[in-house]
């Protein structure tokens, strides 16, 4: 028996193959999972739709997280479709090009909080209307990075958005936990996805990662899958309010 066979696994953010979204709604689908994807406007829906045309019966859904009608008609769709949902997955994050090209200290109040509504609030606003459709529980999980601890070059206001979105993590924890929903994050090593590739210096610093991460290699997208795959199965039942490492050990080392 599949780790996820009868659960049902709500995933935001497959932008195009290289998603570590993509990477995930690929791994729970393995493991017996039925899939919804969200993806945010025409430009995207080409190549999101490739994605789902390689696993049969996924639901695909229009939605803008800074929207709450269209995240509400998400959940009004699914319950039509399956009734319930086991598992949600946050791997959201944006930010304009110039707060990420400068100085921090340049960082606009527009910018600043156009980062976190769509990075962090957004997992709230998702998650809100998915606790219904978790009557018998379920998995919350969010993507960060590291870079919401440590300065990285080129991260700036992602870097907060990150750290607010591992707080809201814990919050959610705290909320959701008597109703048997477990909220946690993966913090994946540095991936050439599409959203990583506008930050400065991200070329550079993922061709030197291998030298300095412990394990000597570079994070493959599966295994962040795999978490995923554990954090939504019943083997972390325990875990809740966690963010889960997933980058070769990079973190634990000062260099």
């Amino acid at each position: 028996m599949a780790l996820l066979d009868g659960k049902y696994a709500l995933i935001w953010g497959v932008a195009n193959r290289r998603s570590i979204a993509w990477a995930i709604a690929q791994a729970m689908s393995r493991e017996g999972a039925k899939v919804a994807l969200t993806y945010q406007g025409d430009r995207v829906e080409r190549m999101v739709r490739e994605c789902a045309e390689q696993i049969p019966g996924t639901v695909m859904i229009p939605a803008d997280v800074t929207d709450d009608a269209q995240i509400a008609s998400v959940y009004e769709r699914l319950q039509d479709e399956w009734g319930r949902l086991d598992i949600l997955v946050h791997s959201i994050a944006f930010a304009h090009g110039e707060d990420l090209s400068g100085r921090f200290l340049e960082t606009s109040r527009a910018g600043f909080a156009t980062a976190l509504e769509v990075s962090a609030y957004s997992l709230v606003a998702i998650t809100r209307p998915a606790v219904p459709l978790m009557s018998e529980g379920g998995s919350v999980m969010a993507l960060t990075y590291i870079a919401s601890q440590r300065v990285f070059p080129g991260y700036n206001v992602m870097g907060v958005a990150k750290a607010a979105l591992e707080s809201t993590v814990r919050y959610l924890a705290a909320d959701l936990g008597p109703q048997a929903i477990r909220v946690n994050a993966i913090s994946a090593g540095p991936i050439s996805t599409l959203s990583a590739r506008g930050v400065r210096g991200f070329t550079d610093f993922a061709r030197a990662y291998p030298e300095k991460a412990p394990l000597r290699r570079a994070t493959d997208p599966a295994e962040v899958g795999d978490t995923a795959v554990f954090l939504a199965a019943d083997w972390s039942r325990g875990i809740t309010g966690e963010v889960i490492f997933v980058d070769e050990g990079y973190h634990a080392v000062g260099i």
